[in-house]
């Protein structure tokens, strides 16, 4: 009986023990919560329990990360009961927010570097006992950008030890910020001997961390062309960011391994062209350079900002030939270690002066063969065309013209080029004169209409020059000015006269080998016809028409023409009338010639409308020289 009753004393206590279990209070926290710094933190407690929540005491502590440290409480409500610790760090900064039955928000705005604590919410259900949960605030600052600075001086890369090359520094961050070198996108790793860095953190009052890192390297070579940077790495909320810095180059030194002599353009070189040579040199700081011309000193210029050389202007062919650049190693420890060297051949092309031969003037009788040659030294090949008179007449170096005629007289000229140079040019010229009788080739005259006075110009080949003389049908009224031009083979020659009726004029041209000659007929503008009476010898009357221009010498010609016309109108008035409605006056030669000597002005001859053919002809004849006219 007391076993049994043992029994269930002993069931009812384990009964007791798991209600109160059952009705146990439970929190719930986030392990962490990160915010920058000036932002707004919030840390959430959610708790459970039977009975009513906002029973419920609740209170906040904060204690630094680590399991010994000491909490503080800082913040404890109770129902409408909201009391924060007046003597905390958070006072002013701190609030607390029930967003809904068992949830509860810690609120820190703004957040500062002395809240990265642990911060613990203890929910109290008093009969159903006590829970507690922590959450880990974490705050970030991101640094600023990195600076980079590198070494004043260049670098030997004969230094036996890694040498300073930049400086990295990374200012204002928070946790600790990372730093990394790079050489061309590549990062550097430490290695003894070779790659060094340096790093100095230093914490100002705000707690915000400073890093400074010093890159030490030993330099080859290829580094001259490289690019050096760091890079910044840290934490922010939820990750990591990283920025860089600008690219720098470091400055190499070494000694020179080759040097190149060369041509800036690649084009054919003539007599007066500028020329331009550099000397390009691979150490560094640029060795001492010396020019020279085929083993003789010349003057060196700095021709760009870091390139040496020489300037050639209006070159001659004398400067051709072999050009060098020698740079000397300061360095060398030997003395006598072989100097670094680079040349290269400079060919200046020319064009000399033609040289045409036979010497002109060249002399031929007609029938004759004629060979003449053209040359000019050059550097290159040439090609030769002859010209006369503008036009092309023979192509390569030797003219030959066959049977010459008084047409081949003339000036010849043949043009030198050079087909890979077109800059070259040269020419010469040859005076041919064919001998032989004279031969007109032309004879013109100007627009009557013009002018009272015209020229008449005749065009004469042959050698030796002709004499020019002209003639005339009216020997008596032959008036005219000549004037010779000699002409390469000839002659040119011209004759004004006065154009006051129309006459026949003859070019005769002669030289020791015999004469030519042409004629040319002068027909002034026709005047208009209107009736005039003439008497003759014969009883014929001939109407002469007025002149239609305005004679030069102005108004007393006019009068006394007017004058023997009412003389002759009141003497044959009534003969001619009558004679004139029979239409028996006759228009003989002798009326005309009558009426001509009556005229007392030679200058007021008016001029006849002719119709007789065979009275040119006689006049011709006259002129000519093989018949006289009637």
């Amino acid at each position: 009986m007391a076993a049994s009753s043992g029994f269930v004393l002993a069931g009812l206590y384990i009964l007791v023990l798991s209600s109160q279990s059952w009705a146990a209070v439970k929190v719930n926290m986030e392990d962490r919560v990160e915010v920058s710094l000036g932002q707004r933190a919030e840390i959430s407690c959610l708790y459970e329990m039977d009975s009513d929540p906002s029973t419920a005491i609740i209170q906040w502590f904060a204690r630094a990360p680590g399991s010994n440290s000491a909490r503080q409480q800082i913040y404890f409500m109770e129902n409408l009961v909201r009391i924060p610790q007046l003597d905390s760090p958070f006072t002013g900064r701190i609030t607390v927010e029930e967003r809904s039955p068992g949830s509860v928000v810690l609120i820190l705005d703004p957040v500062q570097l002395l809240d990265e604590l642990m911060f613990i919410c203890q929910v109290d259900g008093k009969a159903q006992g006590k829970q507690e949960g922590s959450t880990y605030l974490r705050v970030f600052r991101s640094p600023e950008i990195p600076r980079i600075e590198k070494a004043d001086s260049g670098i030997h890369i004969n230094e036996p030890d890694p040498s300073k090359i930049a400086s990295c520094e990374v200012r204002n961050g928070y946790p600790l910020p990372n730093i990394t070198w790079y050489r061309d996108l590549t990062p550097l790793q430490v290695s003894e001997g070779d790659v060094g860095v340096v790093n100095l953190v230093t914490r100002a009052t705000n707690n915000l961390f400073t890093v400074r890192s010093d890159l030490y390297l030993k330099v080859r070579k290829e580094d001259k062309d490289a690019a050096f940077y760091c890079e910044s790495s840290y934490f922010v909320p939820d990750g990591m960011a990283m920025t860089e810095s600008i690219r720098i180059n470091v400055t190499v030194h070494y000694p020179p391994t080759y040097v190149q002599l060369s041509r800036l353009s690649t084009d054919l070189v003539k007599e007066g062209d500028d020329v331009e040579m550099i000397c390009f040199v691979d150490g560094n700081p640029s060795p001492p350079l010396t020019f020279k011309h085929n083993g003789e000193d010349v003057d060196g210029q700095m021709l760009s900002a870091d390139q040496e050389g020489v300037l050639l202007r209006n070159v001659k062919r004398s400067d051709g030939g072999t050009y060098s650049c020698t740079a000397l190693d300061l360095e060398a420890l030997d003395p006598d270690s072989p100097e670094l060297e680079n040349s290269l051949k400079l060919q200046v092309h020319y064009l000399d002066p033609a040289v045409v031969l036979p010497e002109d003037p060249m002399v031929l009788f007609q029938g004759a063969d004629l060979e003449a040659t053209c040359n000019a030294v050059s550097s290159l090949k040439t090609h030769t065309v002859w010209y006369k008179d503008g036009r092309d007449v023979s192509e390569g170096h030797v003219l030959r013209l066959g049977n010459v005629s008084l047409d081949t007289s003339g000036e010849y000229r043949c043009v030198v080029t050079t087909p890979d140079l077109p800059g070259l040019r040269t020419e010469g010229s040859l005076q041919v004169l064919v001998q032989g009788q004279p031969q007109i080739t032309d004879v013109t005259q100007e627009d009557i209409e013009l002018s009272l006075s015209v020229n008449l110009t005749c065009v004469v080949l042959g050698y030796p020059i002709p004499s020019i003389t002209w003639g005339s049908s009216d020997q008596e009224d032959f008036n005219g000015l000549s004037r010779d031009t000699p002409i390469l083979g000839g002659v040119i020659s011209t004759l004004s006269v006065k154009a006051t009726s129309t006459q026949s004029f003859v070019c005769e041209a002669e030289n020791e080998f015999g004469k030519d000659s042409r004629s040319v007929m002068l027909e002034p503008i026709k005047p208009e016809t209107t009736p005039a009476p003439a008497t003759s010898p014969s009883g014929s009357v001939t109407v002469k028409p007025p002149r239609r221009k305005v004679q030069k010498e102005g108004s007393g010609v006019i009068i006394a023409v007017l004058i023997i016309c009412v003389l002759l109108l009141a003497i044959l008035g009534s003969v001619l009338y009558f004679l004139y409605k029979k239409g028996k006056i006759p228009c003989g030669r002798s009326g005309k010639q009558d009426l001509t000597k009556e005229k007392s002005n030679k200058d007021a001859i008016v001029m006849e409308m002719k119709t007789d053919k065979s009275d040119e002809a006689v006049l011709l004849q006259g002129v000519n020289g093989d018949r006289k006219a009637p």
